[in-house]
C-alpha cells in the first residue's frame, strides 16, 4: 500500500512537471495551424477551409493560454506560500524555550567551557551520561541502562581492584527543586535491596540541609551542580573537552523518552496549547515531560 502511494504520488508530481510543456506543445501546434489558415485564406480555392479552421483555432488558442497562465499563477502562490510557512518555522523554532540565539548545528548555541549553562542546556539523558564519563574518567568501569525500568539505578560503578567492589549512582536533571531526603531514602532503599553500602547521588540542581544531613549518615555521597563543575575543572583540559562533547552530543536539548529510549517533539495540549515535550511513539508510549520555561 506504501509502494502504490508513492507511485501514484510520482504519477502525480510527473504530471505537474510536464503540463506546462504539454499546454505549450498545444499551442506551438495551434499556432502553426493559424499560420497555415492564414495561407489557405490567400488561396481562392481553400479560403473558405481557412476561414472555418481559424474559427477552430479560436477555442484551443484562449484555453492553452488561459491554462499557461493560470499554472504560473498557482506556482507563484505555491512559492509564496512556502516562503511563508519557511519564515514561520523558523519564528517558532526562536520561540523554542530552548533556543538561545543563532544555532550552532544543529541546535542551540553551546558553551565553549563549563559552567551551569551547560547543565541547564542539555537534557537528562545527557546529563547522565556526563556524570557517567566522569566516574569512567577517575579509572571505574562503567554500566548504564539507556532506558526502560532502571529499579533506580542509573548508573553501575566496578571497582578495578582486586575485589571489584560494586557501587551504584542515581542522577536527577533538576534545574529548580532543590532534592529532599524523600528521593535520598529511596535511593537508600535501592542500596539495600541489591546489598551495596556505597552509592552516589548526583544532581545539578541543590539538596535541602535534611537531605544532606541523611546523606552522611548513610554512606551516600551526595553531589550537587557545583559539586560536579569542581570534579570536572580538576580534569585535564583534554578530560574537560571530552565532556563537553558528551554532554553536546545529538540533538542534546531535545529529552528522552525514559520508558522507550527516543528523542520526544514538542506537542500542544488541546486545551489551553500550552506547550510540552511527549514520547514520538504515542498513543502507544503516553510518557511526557514539562517544556522549560525563559524567565
Amino acid at each position: 500500500m506504501a509502494y502504490r502511494g508513492n507511485r501514484r504520488r510520482g504519477h502525480r508530481q510527473q504530471s505537474n512537471e510536464t503540463f506546462p510543456d504539454r499546454v505549450f506543445t498545444v499551442l506551438v501546434l495551434t499556432a502553426l495551424l493559424w499560420v497555415a489558415s492564414e495561407y489557405m485564406q490567400g488561396r481562392p480555392h481553400l479560403a473558405s477551409a481557412g476561414a472555418g479552421l481559424r474559427s477552430v483555432l479560436w477555442l484551443p488558442l484562449t484555453i492553452g493560454v488561459g491554462l499557461l497562465g493560470l499554472h504560473f499563477v498557482f506556482r507563484a502562490l505555491a512559492a509564496l506560500s512556502s516562503n511563508t510557512d519557511s519564515a514561520r518555522n523558523s519564528f517558532d523554532d526562536r520561540r523554542d524555550p530552548l533556543f538561545a540565539g543563532a544555532k550552532a548545528q544543529t541546535g542551540p548555541v553551546t558553551e565553549v567551557h563549563w559552567s551551569s549553562k551547560v547543565f541547564a542546556a542539555i537534557e537528562w539523558r545527557r546529563f547522565e551520561a556526563v556524570v557517567e564519563t566522569l566516574f569512567a574518567q577517575a579509572g571505574y568501569e562503567t554500566r548504564s541502562q539507556l532506558h526502560g525500568a532502571d529499579g533506580g539505578v542509573d548508573i553501575w560503578l566496578y571497582s578495578k581492584n582486586p575485589n571489584n567492589s560494586v557501587s551504584v549512582v542515581q542522577c536527577k536533571h533538576w534545574q529548580g527543586n532543590p532534592v529532599t531526603v524523600k528521593e535520598l531514602r529511596e535511593f537508600l532503599g535501592v542500596m539495600a535491596s541489591h546489598g551495596i553500602k556505597r552509592g552516589t547521588f548526583a544532581t545539578s540542581s541543590r539538596y535541602t540541609s535534611d537531605a544532606v544531613a541523611f546523606a552522611k549518615a548513610n554512606g551516600i555521597t551526595a553531589q550537587n551542580g557545583n559539586d560536579l563543575l569542581r570534579l570536572i575543572a580538576q580534569r585535564s583540559p583534554e578530560q574537560q573537552a571530552r565532556l563537553l562533547e558528551v554532554a553536546y552530543e545529538g540533538e542534546y536539548w531535545k529529552p528522552t523518552c525514559a520508558s522507550c529510549g527516543v528523542k520526544m517533539v514538542q506537542r500542544e495540549a488541546r486545551g489551553n496549547g500550552a506547550r510540552f515535550w511527549g514520547c514520538t511513539n504515542y498513543p502507544r508510549c503516553k510518557c511526557t515531560l514539562p517544556m522549560k520555561t525563559v524567565d
